[in-house]
């Protein structure tokens, strides 16, 4: 049963594409720091077996760090996982290769495709105030991105300026569609952010131009541009916005948070 008391939950975002190589934790360090920047708190949860995104944001990774493995295989609660990091308002719920077993351990467990939800849905959650949790989700669709999207509230797609970048995203509105109709009926598309993006480029051109041909509104106006400064800024565990803050890839990720939260606005939630 609902508790009236209880405080909205946040606004929670699976950043998702079965294809890697897109941007996809790129985008999720980024756009949860240009959130927190905007004065919103912000939980980043890393389910991708790589644990690029909780590397990019500076977690050590000693011995008897709890993981989202830890949180979804052995329920251990939220507040045992979650970590400060060096950007004020942004959290993180860190993953290392551990959970690359996870579709594995998790078969026989009769909850398995709501385990995250239930785990930011409890009352644990409410201690940190969050107005939005980013999902970083492995490149994959397996049970841990299908654990997102029953998580979320909707999917947020980074897709890359490329050749036959339109066709890998069929598969994923295909597993959305699967979720929304088996598990999650509210999943709805957040929006689709071009990355990697080269003006310069015909080709990049044509796939914009396609894109907001076939996906009209879906997509945001914000482009994400290619940039070296946010390929540097990992290797120094930071978001772009700290590393170098007037770069184009810091002012691009500012202009999709300003952009999103907008929306949100214009929606009335």
């Amino acid at each position: 049963m609902l508790d009236p008391t209880r405080p909205p939950g946040p606004r929670i975002i699976a950043v998702a594409n079965q294809k890697g190589g897109v941007g996809k934790t790129t985008t999720a360090i980024n756009l949860g720091a240009a959130l927190a920047e905007e004065g919103r708190r912000v939980l980043l949860v890393d389910i991708d077996p790589q644990g690029n995104a909780s590397t990019g944001l500076g977690v050590d990774r000693k011995p008897n760090l709890k993981t989202t493995y830890d949180l979804l295989i052995d329920e251990l609660p939220l507040q045992d996982v979650v970590l400060d990091t060096e950007v004020a308002n942004l959290l993180i719920a860190p993953s290392t290769t551990d959970l690359s077993s996870a579709d594995i351990e998790l078969v026989a467990n009769e909850k398995r495709s709501f385990l995250l939800h239930d785990a930011l849905r409890h009352p644990d959650i409410d201690r940190y105030r969050l107005d939005y949790v980013l999902i970083d989700c492995p490149p994959s669709l397996n049970l841990l991105t299908v654990n997102a999207m029953v998580a979320a509230h909707s999917v947020l797609v980074p897709l890359q300026s490329e050749f036959y970048a339109l066709e890998g995203l069929s598969q994923l509105m295909m597993t959305i569609r699967e979720v929304r109709q088996t598990a999650n009926s509210g999943l709805r598309i957040e929006g689709v952010v071009l990355t990697m993006h080269d003006a310069r480029n015909n080709l990049a051109q044509q796939v914009e131009a396609d894109a907001r041909q076939n996906l009209g509104e879906l997509v945001f106006t914000t482009v994400v541009p290619r940039n070296v400064r946010l390929s540097e800024a990992p290797s120094y565990a930071m978001p772009v916005l700290s590393y170098d803050t007037l770069s184009k890839g810091s002012q691009a990720y500012r202009a999709l948070a300003r952009e999103m939260l907008g929306r949100h606005a214009g929606a009335g939630t």
